[in-house]
């Protein structure tokens, strides 16, 4: 009987013998990952190039587009009481968001109220849209900015540090960071500054067209 020597068993590679550490293979993983994130963000490009590019029947914005949009980072934030909120947590809704010290000036008072008018303006769509409130100190609040923050739709307020804040929502030129609303979609991308002492039915007028545009790919459900 003749004893032929067998090669030893190796891990599965491919028929040209390259294995999974092959450079090749890895840049096309990278790529289809890419492709993959690529169809999931289509939606939010194209409503968004629609609405404010294309401007179909002549409409202009009101606020100013931020473009490219900016992503939500790791903000440090905390209740009222201090437990702890993971930012993640506030994507999932489109946010009208008022920036400002726990004093909240005559200024502050009335951001917070155009804040809470403008979504009850947007009546059966208001439900997609989240108030929120980001403090930048640890004062405690005024018994009456207390009452601002509870109600029938309640103001969600959170104590963020001012220079994390800084580094992702941006004022215009000339302006502070408190003088503006700033709206933020579902995603968590800043994508619109109002412009400080807004007119309220212009401001309208943009969030009702980001509903519309967005009604394909955004439901409420925060």
């Amino acid at each position: 009987m003749t004893v032929h020597s067998l090669r030893a068993p190796q891990l599965a590679d491919s028929a040209d013998g390259a294995g999974s550490d092959d450079p090749a293979r890895r840049r096309s993983g990278r790529w289809k990952m890419l492709l993959v994130l690529l169809m999931c963000a289509a939606p939010v490009i194209a409503s968004y190039f629609t609405y404010f590019v294309i401007r179909p029947e002549g409409r202009t914005n009101y606020g100013t587009l931020v473009l490219p949009t900016r992503s939500m980072p790791a903000l440090t934030l905390t209740t009222l009481d201090g437990a702890p909120v993971a930012a993640a947590s506030l994507r999932g809704q489109w946010l009208l968001v008022v920036v400002g010290p726990s004093a909240c000036a005559t200024a502050c008072k009335q951001r917070l109220y155009m804040q809470r008018q403008l979504r009850e303006m947007l009546g059966r769509e208001s439900a997609r849209l989240d108030k929120v409130w980001f403090i930048t100190d640890e004062a405690p609040l005024s018994s009456a900015l207390q009452e601002v923050i509870g109600g029938k739709a309640p103001l969600t307020a959170l104590r963020v540090p001012r220079d994390a804040v800084a580094r992702w929502l941006v004022p215009a030129e000339g302006r502070a960071l408190e003088d503006h609303l700033y709206l933020v979609d579902p995603m968590g991308e800043w994508m619109m500054r109002m412009p400080p002492g807004p007119d309220p039915g212009r401001v309208k007028r943009d969030l009702d067209r980001v509903l519309r545009a967005s009604a394909s790919w955004d439901l409420p459900r925060r």
